[in-house]
């Protein structure tokens, strides 16, 4: 492992100074720690933000406030997280093992690096470790691979599951930096690779994610959060589908979509929810929804049986969705 200073802050404004330009946040620790051991990170600072009063889960007003240090374990088993957003309680337990989410903050969860196996090997090439060294996934094992937001640089999933489940449910994102403070939706916070994969997402250097905000609404008692990999337990999704539904009088008067393990980023389908919009719930429907969701998309030689699995898996969870007693 290569050397590194470390800090630990006291406060929020203290852990800004302390990063500075180029200082890393570390809480958990789940993904930085094991990027630093393969030396595919190699930050020279690290400021420990462990002590800092960002742990709050509170219902306020019609949304709930979720500090950027909760750890995943305690956020999934919040009562007011299962009362009133169930949806992120189940994206969290499906996300990771018991010993990764009694560690893992929702601030790092964010923004945790792509599980691309090409990412953690230093011998062949990879942009967003090495700009300009290469994609080995595209002429490569990409079985697992994206099928929506693919460039000729990078075909990696963004492999968090409650990221999925907080741009579904239109989270905003508060964040400080050593300009002052922020907030956008979760969704904004994610970018594309283009020509430019290693710039993940769109904090400032030194900007630390304070908390999650998430608005409430009937929508959110009829959601459902389904997830396709290759075994049962804790691994990275294949397919995954993040739906809400709000009906009304036998109509849907608002829905909901957001899909993992197919995009470079949690991928919202807005043009998918208008279609259920107006109409009455039924299978047919939510088979409609699911074709829809495979538009675009674009498959590597591998990976070509991400677009069926899409379309089942995203009518299977209106499915699903539709099925609670809301």
């Amino acid at each position: 492992m290569i050397p590194y200073a470390l800090a630990r802050a006291t406060s929020v404004d203290d852990a800004v100074r302390l990063a500075g330009d180029g200082g890393r946040y570390i809480a958990g620790g789940t993904t930085l720690f094991d990027l630093m051991r393969e030396e595919v990170e190699k930050p020279q600072s690290l400021v420990d933000i462990n002590s800092l009063p960002l742990d709050y889960i509170r219902k306020e007003k019609d949304e709930l406030v979720i500090g950027g240090l909760v750890r995943m374990a305690d956020m999934a088993a919040n009562p007011d997280v299962k009362r009133y957003q169930p949806l992120l309680s189940e994206s969290l337990i499906e996300g990771a093992s018991p010993q990764l989410r009694n560690m893992a903050s929702i601030g790092g969860n964010l923004l945790q690096r792509v599980r691309c196996p090409y990412f953690r090997m230093r011998d062949v090439g990879c942009n967003k470790r090495q700009p300009g060294s290469g994609c080995a996934a595209q002429e490569g094992l990409n079985a697992g691979h994206a099928i929506l937001g693919v460039s000729e640089h990078c075909a990696a999933t963004h492999p968090s599951d409650v990221a999925v489940a907080l741009i579904a449910m239109d989270a905003t994102l508060h964040v400080q930096g050593p300009t002052g403070r922020r907030s956008f939706p979760v969704e904004e916070l994610f970018r594309l690779p283009g020509t430019t994969p290693h710039l993940e997402h769109t904090l400032t250097p030194g900007e630390l994610i304070v908390e999650v905000r998430v608005p409430l609404g009937p929508h959110a008692q009829r959601a459902r959060y389904l997830k396709v990999r290759d075994r049962a337990s804790y691994e990275f999704a294949l397919v995954a589908a993040a739906t809400a539904l709000h009906i009304e009088g036998g109509v849907v008067k608002d829905a909901r979509l957001a899909c993992g393990g197919v995009g470079t980023r949690p991928w919202r389908m807005r043009e998918v929810e208008k279609l259920l919009v107006g109409e009455r719930p039924s299978r047919a429907l939510f088979e409609k929804a699911g074709e829809a969701a495979t538009a675009g998309a674009k498959a590597l030689h591998h990976n070509g049986y991400k677009i069926p699995l899409l379309a089942r898996t995203v009518a299977r969870a209106f499915e699903m969705a539709h099925e609670v007693a809301a």
